[in-house]
């Protein structure tokens, strides 16, 4: 039970930090480091206890890969969508909805989302779960830092959700239509799967 409030608190500030930052008044152009910095601290305080995976493709990547039991999936994912819901609430309450949603390609989109969800779950399997980075002290960094990159880089196109428990909650917030929210589904969990399977094609000595 305290992994699943543990991945609630974090998936619930995580999505507070995308929505008070980028609801109008927020941070514009360095929204990206916001929510950056929210994943990283989020990642270092409930790591030990759930591995911070506060995203379901990326709990659907450690899962491919070993390292979550069967048990917890179904569970984290309950967590991060409730903690997603409440902390979309939250930002209502104090900001109101979003003004405008963002006008989407679907093809460029479900890539973008498909590439920065890839390179998020990626990475966290080779920095929180790898034998080679085993107690490093960097993988909240790490992390946060990647979410915050491909944000810059991917967010103008998809938005930067790489994660399908955050496009719940911007979606509850009117940042992105319901019309959308397949895109992220699809794309996010997608790529969670395609990361697994290439940390152990990658890494197959890594049980």
């Amino acid at each position: 039970m305290k992994k699943y409030l543990v991945e609630f608190i974090g998936t619930f500030f995580l999505v507070l930090a995308v929505g008070m930052n980028v609801i109008d008044p927020g941070n514009g152009n360095l929204a990206p480091i916001g929510i950056g910095l929210a994943l990283m601290i989020m990642v270092y305080a409930g790591g030990h206890v759930s591995g911070g995976h506060y995203n379901p493709a990326v709990t659907i990547a450690v899962w491919l890969r070993g390292r979550c039991a069967s048990a917890d999936v179904l569970p984290y994912l309950i967590s991060q969508i409730v903690g997603s819901v409440a902390a979309s609430f939250a930002v209502v309450y104090f900001k109101g909805h979003a003004g405008a949603v963002q006008e989407l390609n679907p093809v460029h989109a479900l890539l973008a989302e498909l590439i920065g969800t890839f390179c998020l779950a990626y990475v966290v399997l080779n920095v929180a779960t790898a034998k080679a980075t085993a107690g490093n002290s960097f993988y909240g960094l790490a992390i946060g830092l990647t979410v915050t990159t491909m944000a810059f880089a991917l967010g103008g196109i998809s938005g930067g959700a790489f994660n399908p428990a955050v496009a719940i909650g911007v979606t509850i917030m009117h940042l992105e239509s319901l019309s959308n929210l397949w895109i992220y589904l699809v794309a996010n969990c997608a790529a969670g799967a395609l990361a697994a399977t290439a940390f152990r094609w990658i890494n197959p000595e890594d049980k």
